[in-house]
């Protein structure tokens, strides 16, 4: 039957000031309670903001935070721990930046372009000196690339070196140009494809975008590209979700871009409106059925005409539907020819829930921020607090380092100067997970425990660098072999 009235939770939208709104009222049509909306207003507006998301008792706030409010988010998302956010921020990790977008995909095995980031300068101009062109060069910051006008092809060090000194960006990011056919971007609703489409570059240019003169159309999405969308929208736990894959020449399909931020029709989002009220009344709502290749037959009809169309709707098929029509149809897919209805079963719809822990805390993976440029003029690098700034580099996984309670406690006393004593001190002052964060980004904090002095800090760092380089070895050794077995 689906939850009551008084018993569904309390929606609110999340808008902020001068940002673009993905979801109205009328994406959830059919709501009989009261939609509640909050407004970010930016400045110090985030202890407010808090205080009015308590008073109106909200279980569950529904909207995309844009890159430059994500970390403030951050906050007031621990500050609302009962709150649920959809997107989660972690889902949301990949529409702060390329970079973010790059580690998500290392994290996960998911395949990109080479990529390579520097956040020292020296470095970074030390690898362009040696590389091999052409290259690609993105802002890293930002859920998107505003049509393409900050993603930038080099043929030469350079002219790679012109455009860091011009642009200025940082982190430097920096990938192997890819020749594609095409990229094609998947939008996703519970793992679902539900649209998807080619984008293709003007004759002689390799930019795709449509505002660079690139043309779409519908036709002929391969399964490859659409398996990888569906892999890597689980993987974000993602409700709704878009990716932008590129096709090589080579044939191989390589993850672009993907986020919860992205330019999506009027009635995909009341799809994702729809989805949500199934997700969250326990079936009180019907969950949509949206047939796969559904984007086929809607590419046919005119944008000027779909963006009038709302709340287009699909039967589930039945010799007597009025869904029939995909129910007849056969389409050569993967190895052999299909009938499209049955594709549903393969490519299901998932009701998607909410994860209890942070994947991507920033004290961990905020980048942009902890090797952040002090001086843009002259480009200089801060002095990092004595941490020498990551170089990361190529496709390889950087996975988050994991030790256990007892493996933690034995690494700790084995020390000197860290007796059971010191080790109770440390453990009721911090945290299993604050320890693993203070050694990994910050270790003087420890000095603040009576009795941690620097030569004890310097036993801490040598034994934990030790743990991290077998930790790392047994984690790449085993990445190979499943590499190798499949």
């Amino acid at each position: 039957m689906g939850l009551k009235n008084k018993e569904l939770p309390k929606l609110g939208f999340l808008y902020l000031d001068y940002v673009l709104r993905f979801f109205d009222h009328s994406n959830f049509k059919g709501w009989p309670n009261k939609i509640e909306t909050v407004t970010y207003h930016w400045g110090n507006d985030k202890d407010r903001f808090i205080e009015e998301v308590k008073r109106k008792k909200i279980d569950v706030l529904i909207g995309n935070v844009p890159a430059t409010a994500y970390e403030t988010f951050r906050e007031i998302a621990r500050a609302l721990p009962n709150v649920r956010f959809i997107p989660s921020l972690d889902t949301q990790f990949s529409n702060k930046s390329k970079e973010n977008v790059t580690r998500f995909a290392w994290k996960y095995n998911l395949p990109i372009p080479k990529t390579y980031i520097y956040y020292n300068r020296k470095e970074g101009e030390k690898f362009l000196e040696n590389t091999t062109y052409p290259k690609i060069i993105k802002r890293s910051y930002g859920p998107s690339n505003y049509g393409g006008y900050f993603v930038h092809k080099v043929d030469s060090k350079e002219e790679a070196k012109e455009l860091f000194a011009t642009k200025k960006y940082h982190p430097m990011y920096i990938q192997d140009f890819v020749p594609m056919e095409a990229d094609i971007r998947v939008m996703l609703i519970g793992h679902k494809p539900v649209c998807a489409f080619w984008r293709r570059a003007p004759e002689g240019e390799w930019l795709t975008n449509t505002s660079q003169g690139g043309s779409m159309d519908y036709m002929n999405v391969p399964k490859s590209v659409l398996d990888l969308a569906v892999r890597t929208s689980k993987a974000a736990n993602a409700e709704y979700w878009a990716c932008d894959i590129a096709y090589g020449k080579d044939g191989k399909v390589r993850i672009l871009e993907c986020a919860t931020a992205f330019a999506a029709f009027p009635y995909i989002r009341d799809w994702i409106g729809q989805y949500i009220m199934w997700s969250l009344s326990e079936g009180r709502f019907r969950k949509p059925h949206l047939p796969m290749f559904n984007w086929e037959e809607l590419g046919k009809i005119s944008p000027d005409l779909l963006r009038t169309m709302r709340h287009i709707t699909f039967g589930k098929y039945s010799s007597s539907y009025d869904g029939a029509y995909f129910g007849k149809r056969r389409k050569m897919y993967g190895e052999g020819e299909v009938f499209l209805h049955e594709l549903d079963s393969a490519y299901k719809m998932y009701n998607v829930k909410e994860r209890t822990f942070e994947e991507w805390p920033s004290e961990k993976w905020n980048y942009q921020d902890r090797f952040a440029l002090k001086n843009f003029k002259s480009m200089k690098v801060p002095a990092l607090k004595k941490e020498e700034a990551p170089i990361v580099s190529e496709d390889e996984s950087i996975p988050a380092i994991e030790i256990s309670n007892d493996d933690l406690e034995t690494l700790l006393t084995s020390v000197k100067g860290i007796g059971k004593k010191k080790l109770k001190k440390l453990t009721n002052r911090f945290s299993h997970q604050a320890i693993v964060n203070i050694l990994e980004y910050e270790p003087k904090i420890l000095k603040d425990v009576k009795g941690i002095y620097d030569s004890t800090i310097e036993g801490l760092m040598e034994v934990w660098n030790g743990y991290k380089k077998a930790f790392l070895k047994e984690n790449n050794d085993k990445r190979k072999k499943e590499l190798a077995e499949s």
